[in-house]
């Protein structure tokens, strides 16, 4: 398996790492090159000697790209390779796609829609290069038309990357398929037959490391509905600033709404920073055990989508001992992100004492100190010792954490991923209450809290990157909230480019 994770990836994680590849200089062409050939490979293991026919059922995105590209190889083996379009050649998807099948459309039999059982019942070998790793759910016309006439002329099938129909009763059930990289999630108990995993030439640092892909995981609104991801702020008192920049920096990450709560003596304060945010006072000076109640009826009341907890809430033992029993309860209800004098709160947190499995999804930010002195972990030493500290320390705790320093460390004990992308102005203070409310706002949204680290940290450092352009090393964490907006804009442009 991958050396990079120690589980198979989603079809949304391989679109990451495929950008990611990208950005590291590995071009589509030269991926889609090596899986072509890594197809043809594996197709001749199971024909005849040359001449033997194969025919190529071939969908319009980057799949079929790579079953063009194989009959290219098999075609300069001697083989007979036919294609099959389901599509016209003009919605061939991308260039790369394009420019495999071009280099094959007149050296080849090409023909533009279903094929018959009969035509393909005398074949030795059927490549299904239909969908590859980004379909979901049943199948619709015409790859359902062509997976049917596949599975009635009885005729074996090897498929690319996955088996088209994957997710669908009325899939294929292939005889083999080649996987390109690492085996991918919805392989599990699917009837994918003998399976071989084949390297295509993609850097482990693709999946290792944050890049522009992280925003294929931004979850683009749908209509009608448009934004949504309700969050609740629970911060303040002895400070102010820190729960106002988390609140509007996820509403700047496309939260539909942001509700902060916070003592009576910051509340004003807070609602000063902006219209935009909904300020609801609980206690007096400071959090205490008393104020408890109140706070869980009031977040109950209209549940959000997550909860943010613990910026400028103060260091005070009843305060955190109000914040402890905050998270005990909520944790089984809602995802929350921990941060800076929440992060003392969280539950067995001190050597000796036993995990405990407290929430389906708590994401806990430390910095550099705080790893040290809250989680007992590494202050120093190499990348690699902080990231094996780190992978234990968020196991034995069921956490998902994000280390923050140079490069940040985002694990969940399963797959660990540094972020190196940020401006070193950004060491202001505030910017990590602004990484906060960004994690909250993904989580808001129902981003996976390993998914919501990669794209929050890496997002807020390129809008910090946008801010330095114009602030240099005068940067405050407010510039880098106004550049969150046009750092989204950018890197949806990018991962939604037609390549």
């Amino acid at each position: 398996m991958w050396a990079s994770s120690r589980r198979p990836l989603s079809s949304l994680e391989m679109a990451v790492v495929e950008q990611n590849s990208v950005a590291l200089g590995v071009t589509l062409d030269a991926l889609m090159e090596n899986a072509g050939r890594a197809t043809a490979e594996e197709a001749t293991r199971h024909l005849p000697s040359p001449p033997a026919r194969v025919a190529v059922i071939a969908g319009p995105g980057n799949n079929g790209g790579d079953g063009a590209c194989a009959a290219f190889y098999l075609l300069q083996w001697g083989y007979s390779p036919e294609i099959w379009l389901t599509h016209p050649p003009v919605e061939i998807r991308s260039r790369a796609a394009q420019r495999c099948f071009d280099r094959v459309k007149n050296r080849v039999p090409v023909r533009v829609g279903i094929p018959r059982a009969e035509d393909l019942a005398t074949m030795p070998l059927v490549v299904d290069a239909l969908l590859g790793t980004g379909q979901s759910g049943r199948l619709r016309s015409p790859t359902r038309e062509a997976v049917s006439a596949i599975r009635s002329s009885g005729a074996p099938v090897l498929s690319v990357d996955m088996p088209t129909g994957i997710t669908d009763p009325d899939g294929l059930r292939p005889a083999w398929t080649v996987t390109f990289t690492i085996p991918k999630e919805p392989m599990g108990s699917a009837p994918v037959g003998e399976l071989t995993v084949r390297d295509i030439g993609m850097p482990p640092n693709a999946w290792t490391q944050t890049g522009p892909g992280e925003f294929h995981f931004f979850p683009v609104p749908k209509e009608p509905r448009g934004r949504n991801g309700r969050l609740v702020v629970i911060g303040g008192g002895p400070y102010t600033g820190a729960p106002a920049l988390a609140a509007l920096a996820a509403m700047r990450a496309g939260a539909e709404r942001a509700t902060v709560l916070t003592p009576e003596v910051a509340a004003d304060a807070v609602r000063a920073y902006s219209p935009n945010l909904i300020v609801r006072a609980v206690g007096s000076d400071r959090f205490r055990s008393t104020d408890v109640p109140e706070i869980l009826e009031t977040v109950r009341s209209a549940p959000p989508g997550a909860v943010v907890l613990g910026m400028g809430a103060g260091a005070h033992p009843e305060t955190t001992d109000a914040l402890r029993s905050v998270i005990a309860a909520l944790a089984p209800e809602l995802p929350i992100v921990v941060d800076a004098d929440g992060l003392a709160a969280l539950p067995a947190t001190s050597p000796g004492e036993p995990s405990v499995r407290i929430g389906p999804a708590i994401l806990a930010t430390p910095n550099t100190g705080e790893f040290e002195r809250v989680f007992h972990g590494p202050g120093t030493g190499s990348f690699e010792e902080r990231c094996s500290a780190a992978e234990r320390i968020a196991t034995e705790h069921h956490l998902t954490l994000v280390v923050k320093g140079s490069p940040d460390i985002l694990t969940d004990g399963e797959s660990t991923v540094g972020n190196h992308h940020h401006h070193l102005g950004m060491t202001v203070g505030g910017v990590g209450d602004v990484l906060g409310g960004v994690l909250g706002s993904l989580l808001a949204q129902g981003v996976r809290p390993l998914h919501a680290a990669r794209l929050a940290t890496y997002w807020t450092g390129e809008a910090g990157l946008r801010a330095g352009a114009h602030r240099g090393f005068g940067i405050l964490a407010t510039d880098v909230v106004e550049e969150l907006p046009g750092a989204l804009v950018v890197g949806l442009q990018r991962v939604e480019r037609t390549v």
